[in-house]
C-alpha cells in the first residue's frame, strides 16, 4: 500500500457540458500521465461507440476527442493510499475540488466511470 497524489490534471474548457469522473489513475495511467492509458481498458472503445466516432489512439487525440466532444474528464480522488490499481483496496480518501470544472463551464450531466468513483462522487 502506498500514498499516491493524483498529478493527471483535468480535461476540459469552457465547452464542456459533461463530466465524467474516474475514481484514481491505474499505475498505467500514472506512468503515462493520462486516463485510461492501459491498453486493454475499453474506455476510449466505449465512449467512441456511445459518440458513433473513430477511437482516439494517441494522447493529444483522445484530448481533442474529448474537447470536440464537450466532454470534461477527472477523477474524484486527489490522493489516497492504493495497492497497485486496485479500486478496492483505496483508503484514506482527499476528493478532487470539482469546482474547478463546475465554476468554468456549463456542466449539464455528471457521469461517474464505476461504482467506486459513484460512491466516492456522493
Amino acid at each position: 500500500m502506498e500514498n499516491v497524489k493524483h498529478e493527471i490534471p483535468p480535461i476540459y474548457n469552457q465547452n464542456s457540458k459533461i463530466l465524467i469522473l474516474g475514481s484514481f489513475p491505474s499505475v498505467k495511467s500514472r506512468e503515462s500521465q493520462f486516463f485510461y492509458h492501459h491498453p486493454q481498458n475499453r474506455f476510449w472503445k466505449v465512449l467512441s461507440s456511445v459518440l458513433d466516432k473513430d477511437t482516439p489512439i494517441t494522447i493529444d487525440e483522445k484530448k481533442d476527442f474529448l474537447l470536440d466532444n464537450n466532454i470534461a474528464l477527472w477523477d474524484v480522488i486527489a490522493s489516497c493510499d492504493i495497492e497497485g490499481s486496485s479500486d478496492s483496496s483505496i483508503k484514506n480518501v482527499v476528493a478532487n475540488d470539482l469546482n474547478k470544472i463546475i465554476d468554468t463551464c456549463d456542466i449539464k450531466q455528471i457521469f461517474c466511470n464505476g461504482g467506486k468513483s459513484f460512491e466516492l462522487y456522493k
